[in-house]
């Protein structure tokens, strides 16, 4: 008995300490459960969430690039694409690996991706690889628990339905620099593009809007589950500019192959209708890349098809700036339109023969004639009465070697040169500087888009400045009337003796583009100016005995052709210039150029045609010496 006592003893005790050892891993169960719970519970509620809800900013979709009439000329495709979010990856590395068993990435697209990702906020997703095929996209999807951080997704890639008929002008966007990237961060997502010429480039703010936001569930491998909610952002703002497509490729069609440019303008508000450079490029290969070779290509071609020929590419305007002397010299009352010169084919000044292209000379010649048959020597003698400073103060207020203002992010200067430019450079102006610049050749340097303004202006006696964008999403942007635009405080019968001299230029026979004149079904008719520009110089042996022929030059040294015309003559509503370099002669190589886009402008009219409601983005001379003719 006593020794069953003892047993039971013992068992109590070890039953009540079991059951003690028990209520204590209870109550610390318990109180954990409670600090987990209930104190503590909101902290893990919120981290559960995070495991299972991933936030990714996405890229804006960009705003389009529409003509007058509505024509898309720059847009956004949508494409599939991988991308890899480098804190849910883990080992970025062992992830790209998995990725290019099923995906090839080359050396240079690793080395992107983690130079990506180092630079980068690890919560911002990088580009793996773009135009995913269904298959692999279907593949990723397949092997996603094998792939953690890389997510499928579709984003937009720009293109450009014109393509190069309006890269110089619309221009084109490429992937942010690492310095891009530092002065605004949300330019790291995948699928932003930064404008880098043209268009893209000036009006990159309105057009790029503002980054969204999107939740998605995820499972433990990163997979989606389902989209939780989604803040697309801002689009970027539509921007309508004044080109009118169908007129752009009839430039482009007419310059063909040649190195040149063409500008059509409204001349009454200076809405530009057509802005063509050629040879040209296609701008939806900076969206992808370019490869080594093809920029080779680009930068050894000697016609130059990467520069905007018509704002950047500056030539000696030749006989087409005769005009603007005539003006100074009348201004000046240096001449009348009345005053004779005689022109027995050259100009003497102290011991050097300054040319006419005409090898006989015109003999006793007024300003109507000397405009219409392009007598250098009477505008020769009109420089040296003139002089250059009244000279250069003319053309610069009809736009000639000056910037204007136009809405694209590049444009040269030009020069009309001066006598103080001259002493700045170290140059003594002499008198013959004066009398070669008198025909738009020297140290005279003009741009395409100059030339057209200056044409506008000729006809409308109207500092008309030209534009390019008519609208930015529902903002009209003002300039589009005539009005918009100051008087050039000149006389009227001054202008109209110049203007009447250009008329003569096409529509008489003796004028040296006589065979551009439109055809009478029109109507109308034109008023232009020829001109010849030399690049290199022709020896006094060569010219007095007439037989040099500039077409038997090399190509490079061959005269640049010009030719700047408006029509209608009685009411000009449109203002044309075209630069062929190395074109010789610009009666034959420019002048049918512009007679062709004259022709199709005012049988298209776009001036004249009516605009969507609210505007388009709410729907979105001859060769001779020195002298030139």
């Amino acid at each position: 008995m006593r020794r069953e006592a003892r047993r039971s003893g013992v068992f109590t005790r070890r039953a009540l300490l079991a059951l003690g050892g028990q209520a204590t891993l209870l109550g610390l169960l318990g109180a954990r459960l409670y600090q987990v719970q209930v104190a503590e519970g909101g902290r893990y509620a919120t981290l559960a969430r995070q495991n299972s809800v991933s936030l990714r900013m996405i890229a804006p979709v960009r705003g389009r690039i529409v003509d007058r009439f509505g024509t898309v000329l720059a847009d956004n495709k949508k494409n599939w694409r991988a991308l890899l979010i480098a804190e849910r990856a883990g080992n970025v590395n062992r992830t790209l690996d998995g990725f290019s068993r099923i995906v090839p990435l080359a050396p240079r697209e690793r080395a992107r991706i983690r130079r990506d990702v180092v630079r980068n906020r690890r919560f911002i997703p990088v580009l793996v690889r773009d135009f995913l095929t269904w298959e692999q996209m279907a593949a990723i999807e397949v092997a996603a628990p094998d792939l953690p951080g890389i997510v499928v997704d579709v984003g937009d890639t720009r293109v450009y339905p014109f393509g190069p008929d309006l890269a110089h002008l619309v221009g084109y966007v490429a992937p942010p620099t690492p310095a891009d990237v530092q002065r605004d961060p949300t330019l790291a997502l995948p699928g932003m593009r930064v404008g880098r010429s043209g268009v893209e480039r000036f009006r990159e703010r309105s057009l790029r809007g503002t980054a969204g936001a999107v939740q998605m569930e995820v499972n433990a491998y990163g997979r989606v589950i389902r989209e939780l909610a989604r803040q697309d952002g801002v689009p970027g703002d539509a921007v309508g500019l004044t080109i009118d497509a169908a007129l752009q490729q009839v430039a482009v069609n007419r310059l063909g192959g040649e190195s040149a440019s063409a500008v059509l303008l409204d001349c009454r508000n200076g809405e530009v209708l057509a802005m063509a450079s050629t040879p040209s490029f296609d701008p939806g290969l900076f969206d992808t890349g370019v490869s080594a070779a093809q920029w080779r290509a680009w930068v050894t071609n000697e016609r130059a098809p990467l520069i905007n020929k018509a704002t950047v590419g500056v030539y000696a305007p030749g006989s087409t700036f005769k005009m603007a002397v005539a003006l100074a010299g009348l201004r000046a009352g240096a001449i009348t339109t009345t005053t004779h010169f005689f022109c027995p084919g050259y100009l003497k000044l102290g011991n050097r023969l300054f040319y006419c292209w005409k090898h006989g000379g015109h003999g006793s010649i007024d300003l109507h004639g000397a405009i219409e048959q392009s007598c250098d020597v009477f505008f020769y003698h009109t420089a040296l009465l003139t002089g250059i400073d009244r000279i250069a103060e003319t053309a610069h207020r009809f736009g000639l070697g000056v910037r204007l203002d136009i809405d694209l992010p590049l444009q040269a200067d030009g020069l009309v040169p001066t006598r103080a430019w001259s002493h700045r450079h170290g140059r003594p102006w002499v008198l013959g500087n004066t009398a070669i610049s008198g025909i738009g050749q020297g140290y005279v340097q003009v741009t395409p888009l100059q030339l057209a303004t200056y044409a506008a202006r000729l006809a409308t006696g109207r500092a008309v400045q030209p534009h390019l964008t008519r609208t930015v999403g529902s903002t009209v942007l003002p300039g589009g009337k005539a009005e918009d635009w100051p008087l050039l405080d000149l006389p009227e019968p001054l202008l109209d003796a110049v203007r009447q001299g250009m008329f003569s230029v096409v529509n008489n026979p003796r004028g040296t583009a006589w065979a551009q004149r439109l055809p009478p079904s029109l109507g109308v008719h034109m008023a232009g100016k020829t001109g010849s520009a030399q690049v290199a110089d022709v020896s006094r042996v060569e010219r007095a005995r007439g037989v040099f022929h500039t077409s038997k030059l090399p190509w490079k040294l061959r005269p640049n052709a010009l030719f700047v015309a408006f029509a209608p003559f009685a009411a000009p509503r449109y203002a044309a210039a075209v630069v062929v370099a190395h074109g010789n002669e610009g009666a034959e190589a420019a002048a049918p150029i512009v007679h062709d886009l004259m022709v199709a402008a005012l049988t298209r009219d776009p001036a004249g045609r009516a605009v969507p409601p609210g505007g388009v983005a709410a729907r979105a001379g001859h060769g001779g010496g020195t002298g030139a003719a």
